[in-house]
């Protein structure tokens, strides 16, 4: 992700210089390598010396650590965000610590792939892409709307949102998707050792659409989910509840059950994707009721 954000900032010639800052040099090596930075630092404070814009793209787990570091070496002017994909500990964190009106803003870029490493930098990544910017009364208007100005400058779609919000909605439309994905793959690999030649033949473009994002970090993942555990469990708790629904109506032959909760899925992604459709099947509720966040 910071790979690719180099990337397309010094691809629309917005940036004199991008420093890079990481914790193996063989990845600032890269970096250099394929053009995403111009210079490279092991050390936070080295590197964000006397910067305009300063931009975390660390796991969730370390940003609040980051921020320690850049509070007393950022200028005055400096503008700093961040790319973690949870905001409210983040956000909550940077209100406790830094001076008023805040030039810290909370970002993030609803992009990136299961591909990681500035060997697979893109300057595209973030073309068309949702991304969240805090919102609140106690940032600093001409950072949020720098940082506004940054993500709409390389081609995403701002949207200004509470961090509290993004984490519950987050958490069921991408961080437990890749949970599910996990698991679909956890499944599925469970029949190789007996039938490995079947399963890999059977193997086709829904598993692949279903379980791509599977193969991303488990670094990130593990953070995410230990940073916004609260609202992770509770769309998990959702979706035990769907899935035992279906179960249910598998184990007892319910063939009118199993057709509502297919139509119900399906006019729920329609109602996600391109707006509200029709009322779901059967007038019964959404498997996910209860679900009351704002969906981007």
């Amino acid at each position: 992700m910071g790979g690719s954000l180099g990337l397309a900032l010094k691809a629309r010639g917005m940036v004199r210089t991008v420093r890079g800052v990481g914790r193996r040099q063989s990845s600032l090596d890269k970096a250099i390598e394929v053009g995403a930075i111009d210079v490279a630092f092991l050390d936070v404070k080295e590197g964000a010396a006397g910067a305009d814009l300063v931009v975390i793209c660390s796991p969730a787990a370390h940003v609040a650590d980051a921020l320690d570091s850049l509070r007393s070496v950022c200028a005055p002017r400096s503008i700093v965000t961040d790319m973690a994909s949870t905001k409210s500990r983040i956000c909550a964190h940077a209100r406790d610590t830094w001076p008023k009106p805040q030039r810290f803003v909370g970002s993030h870029p609803m992009g990136g792939s299961e591909k990681f490493g500035p060997e697979n930098a893109t300057p595209t990544l973030f073309q068309g892409c949702v991304t969240m910017v805090e919102a609140g009364d106690h940032i600093d208007a001409e950072a949020r709307e720098a940082v506004c100005g940054l993500w709409r400058d390389i081609g995403a779609r701002v949207v200004e949102m509470d961090p509290q919000v993004h984490d519950v909605v987050a958490a069921r439309t991408s961080h437990v998707p890749h949970l599910m994905a996990a698991c679909v793959s956890i499944l599925a690999a469970g029949e190789l050792d007996a039938h490995a030649r079947e399963v890999r033949a059977l193997i086709g473009q829904g598993f692949r659409d279903v379980t791509r994002i599977a193969e991303s970090r488990a670094e990130t993942w593990r953070d995410i989910c230990l940073t916004n555990r609260d609202a992770v469990l509770a769309a998990l708790n959702d979706m035990l509840e769907a899935l035992s629904r279906i179960r249910t109506a598998v184990g007892e032959g319910n063939g009118d059950a199993i057709e509502t909760f297919f139509d119900q899925g399906r006019i729920a992604r329609e109602d996600l994707i391109r707006g509200p459709v029709s009322r779901f099947a059967g007038g019964d509720a959404s498997p996910f009721e209860g679900d009351q966040g704002d969906v981007s």
